[in-house]
């Protein structure tokens, strides 16, 4: 594909801003098929968006009160007479109802809104469907991944697109105007074709999510199995203690820091990869394996679970107290000391530890609040690039060194004590720190001068071995050209 027609945008705004004899959507009469809760709401956008409204009803004198006052609602006849531009809001099983109208529908623009039960449970897609019915009409799919309430409420909530596709360029056209005086932003998928694949997106259950929420479970597994031989088994087996009570809060609380911390350095990893990649090639234009370019796309899903197991280790830890087995501890714990007379037990390096300990963490936990707050569509909308990237990258590298001076408090001389280390297995957070401190390695290294001034050329478009053309002025004074390499 060439640059221009890279440049091009999916709709043809040119045509449709230029051609004056268009009538501008605006103020048009659009007709409303149906009088269930999506052809209500709808018919309330269509109004509060300046367009004169005709709604289709069996029964109109029933329907007529469900409706803002500034829409017509009759017979569907009446309707099709009235409009060109029909929006069908009724069932796939109810489109036979309308072939009475087949007449009258010839020549007109029928908005297909319907969605399926289960993806692809036709071998044909609805709006397909619908054209079949009505071969003289011309049916545009669009509007089916909108619900009721955005309707109503309109596009505040972040940005609504509306896939569109239709064999009719101009009834696309028309509709895709009509969907940008509603406030939503409409994306053209092309022909027909494309209807079933529009029909699938609302179907899929939260499809960006299934991979991060994977390896959060697979990470949390792994973990809590380490931690349960290390806090449960080894007592039961080395002291004959039963443990088990330590398994809903006490395990499961040692767990979630290290998923979130985990999982907030596998943000920033492939930015690293990313980097390592363009370095050693020299290039940006070199595609990224599919892995690493699915990694990338997943990276605001995995750092929203990583906040969300943060968010749990913080209320976790907030009810350690509460706990039954933990107040038998302190009776237990006073009870010694008082045996044994020991009247201070005040460790200066223990209060500090756990003082700087929650301190950090407490900021660390503000600092993945902030960044998923602005991973939110109705906030990010409001920061320009610079604001958002400040945020998302600066911001969240911080995030994850201030994580990893908290897993390093915590830890403190631990490391250094064999007792800690129960089967021979390390403490959880050694393990922990592994990838966190390969990526903090790694961004101190690209900020180095020599690489960082290098890491920038190649993405501002320097590509090694790329020859460009020089031109030196001769004896006489004359000039000639040559050629060299840029990487000289």
């Amino acid at each position: 594909m060439s640059r221009g027609d890279m440049a091009k945008p999916l709709l043809d705004h040119r045509s449709m801003e230029g051609d004056r004899s268009i009538t501008p959507a605006a103020g048009r009469t659009i007709g409303v098929l149906g009088s269930g809760d999506f052809a209500r709401s709808l018919a309330i956008r269509l109004v509060c968006s300046g367009f004169k409204v005709v709604v289709g009803s069996r029964n109109p004198k029933r329907k007529a009160g469900l409706f803002p006052s500034a829409a017509e609602v009759t017979f569907q006849a009446d309707v099709v007479k009235k409009t060109d531009i029909i929006f069908v809001a009724v069932f796939r099983e109810h489109y036979s109802t309308l072939c009475d109208l087949a007449d009258v529908l010839v020549g007109k623009i029928l908005v297909d809104v319907s969605n399926n039960t289960e993806i692809n449970h036709h071998k044909e897609s609805n709006a397909e469907y619908l054209a079949s019915l009505f071969p003289a009409c011309t049916v545009v799919k669009g509007f089916n991944v909108i619900s009721a309430w955005t309707l109503q409420s309109g596009a505040r909530d972040g940005n609504k697109q509306v896939p569109i596709c239709s064999n009719n360029q101009e009834a696309k056209r028309t509709v895709a105007e009509i969907a940008q005086v509603m406030g939503f932003t409409p994306v053209d998928m092309g022909c027909m074709s494309s209807a079933c694949e529009i029909e699938n997106i609302p179907l899929r259950l939260l499809p960006a999510w299934k991979i991060p929420i994977f390896l959060a479970l697979g990470l949390f597994l792994c973990f809590f199995t380490y931690n349960l031989i290390r806090q449960v088994i080894h007592p039961y087996i080395r002291e004959q203690k039963n443990k088990l009570y330590k398994i809903p809060i006490e395990v499961v609380n040692t767990t979630l820091p290290c998923v979130a911390y985990v999982m907030l350095s596998l943000v920033y990893l492939p930015g690293v990869l990313a980097a390592c990649s363009q370095l050693y090639y020299g290039t940006k234009y070199r595609r990224f394996p599919d892995w690493l370019d699915q990694w990338l796309q997943h990276r605001k899903q995995i750092g929203l679970l990583s906040f969300f197991c943060a968010a749990l280790h913080a209320v976790y830890s907030f009810c350690l107290p509460m706990r039954r087995s933990h107040r038998y501890q302190l009776i237990e714990t006073a009870v010694k000391q008082a045996v044994e007379k020991k009247m201070n037990i005040w460790v200066e390096e223990e209060v500090w530890r756990m003082e700087i300990y929650i301190s950090v963490g407490i900021i660390a936990l503000g600092l993945l609040s902030l960044l998923a707050i602005t991973s939110l569509p109705s906030i990010a909308n409001s920061l320009n690039w610079r604001e958002f990237s400040f945020i998302q990258s600066t911001l969240g590298f911080i995030a994850l060194v201030i994580s990893t001076l908290h897993t390093l408090t915590y830890g403190w001389s631990r490391a250094f004590d064999e007792n800690q280390y129960k089967f021979y297995l390390p403490p959880t957070y050694t393990l922990t720190l592994l990838v966190p401190c390969t990526v903090i390695l790694a961004k101190v290294i690209f900020n180095l001068p020599c690489i960082r001034h290098r890491l920038l050329r190649i993405r501002r478009g320097w590509e090694k071995g790329r020859y460009v053309k020089f031109v030196l002025p001769s004896a006489t004074g004359e000039y000639s050209s040559g050629e060299t390499s840029s990487n000289v």
